[in-house]
């Protein structure tokens, strides 16, 4: 069973990150005005690469980190647009490169800024003080130092996903960023279970026809549904057994009527998540029998063949695909295996419980996934990888020309 279907009294745990020991730490310093004006020209995030953990190539380590001390001044500044970009600068370092020395001595610091231009920012300087939220806890892995992030920022985040003023766009984020942190910090069931509630309480609007005053359906609050589904998604696959059988009964028999939602991307990821909840309760149970199996066939079917007209063609053909492989779990108890690879290694994903887990780590490291599942022994505990491969120079020197080769290339 991988460690990701993790069960029993409470969830699952990777290491620490305390293993990231290669860089020497710097004193948390405070910046004067001419740190201040040196700093002032990073507020760029894309001075790092796009292509993941090739930032060393132009800059020392010594570099770096003036660099990255400089944005993390700048995410006091007064203007929203400098904030903005430096917390971006630093969601590009820590997706590009492991920095686990260096934020383990600023991660009071760097909370305090997440959770100050959470409250106080609005639309993308929230989006992007959460998405960074998500990559210090990735990196600082699921110690007591990771814990202590989420448990400072859990309220504030709660009270965005359920503030119906705040714009869309924050509580969406507030929504992954819940669930990400949760998944990797939850070691108090209690706290997993409210975090649970809190997204239930968001999705569930979805299907329980929420109407504004002139009796209208609302929709536009369905990507927001959407975040809190998947998110809700993911802390299920590391519930115990107990709480799993008590989500089955709420849920198994209302989630099907979301593949009739008008948004495409509903009704991908309701079907997604019916595929996970089948998978986790025959898991559970041999001879778990769903009475009304052969109907929900029959709506599984007709959106695998879906040739209405009046839907975009790119969005048919999307969910043609993705029902298909659903249809083939729900009928077949099967799974159409995966291959990741990533530097010399390769992983593969065979149950929708993995993919689940893959895809929401995915969107949040973009193309620093493949360097992170090599680097980072949060991942390689979460999907089984063992301890990251001692790679001899010649190794690494042949990847780097392979990068080098590839990019050369485009």
């Amino acid at each position: 069973m991988p460690k990701l279907k993790r069960r029993g009294g409470g969830t699952p745990r990777g290491t620490s990150g305390a293993q990231h020991r290669n860089m020497q730490p710097f004193s948390d310093e405070d910046a004067s005005v001419e740190t201040m004006s040196h700093c002032s020209g990073f507020s760029d995030p894309a001075s790092f690469s796009e292509d993941g953990p090739e930032v060393d190539d132009e800059a020392t380590q010594e570099d770096l980190e003036y660099k990255l001390k400089g944005f993390i001044d700048l995410t006091l500044d007064k203007s929203t647009k400098t904030r903005w970009s430096a917390l971006d600068g630093l969601k590009s370092a820590l997706t590009s490169k492991m920095l686990y020395e260096f934020i383990l001595e600023r991660r009071i610091t760097l909370t305090d800024s997440i959770e100050r231009c959470i409250k106080k920012g609005k639309g993308d300087e929230q989006r992007a003080a959460t998405g960074l939220a998500c990559l210090l806890c990735i990196q600082l892995g699921s110690g007591i130092e990771s814990e202590e992030v989420f448990k400072t920022l859990a309220p504030v985040l709660k009270k965005i996903l359920c503030d119906v003023s705040a714009s869309t766009q924050a509580r969406q984020a507030s929504a992954t960023c819940l669930g990400v942190c949760c998944f990797i910090n939850t070691d108090d069931i209690t706290e997993l279970y409210l975090t649970m509630e809190c997204l239930e309480s968001i999705f569930t609007k979805s299907y329980q026809k929420e109407r504004n005053q002139n009796g209208i359906s609302s929709i536009q609050n369905t990507g927001l549904y959407v975040r809190a589904l998947v998110a809700w998604t993911l802390l299920l696959t590391i519930c115990p057994m107990n709480e799993l059988k008590k989500k089955f009964e709420m849920y198994l028999h209302t989630f099907p009527s979301l593949l009739s939602c008008d948004d495409v991307n509903m009704r991908i990821v309701a079907g997604e998540t019916l595929a996970v909840l089948f998978e986790l309760a025959r898991e559970s149970d041999e001879d778990f029998f769903y009475e009304d199996l052969e109907l929900l066939k029959q709506k599984l079917k007709a959106l695998a063949t879906d040739g209405n007209k009046h839907r975009a063609k790119v969005d048919k053909r999307k969910q043609r695909s993705v029902f298909r492989d659903v249809l083939r779990a729900i009928e077949e108890h099967d799974f159409p295996t995966e291959t990741v690879k990533f530097g010399p290694e390769r992983m593969y994903i065979d149950c929708w419980v993995k993919k689940q887990t893959y895809d929401t780590f995915k969107e949040i490291l973009g193309p620093g996934m493949q360097y992170h599942l090599q680097s980072n022994e949060l991942l390689r505990n979460i999907f089984e990888l063992g301890p990251p491969l001692m790679l001899d120079e010649a190794t690494l020197k042949t990847m780097k020309i392979t990068h080098f080769e590839r990019v050369s290339r485009k």
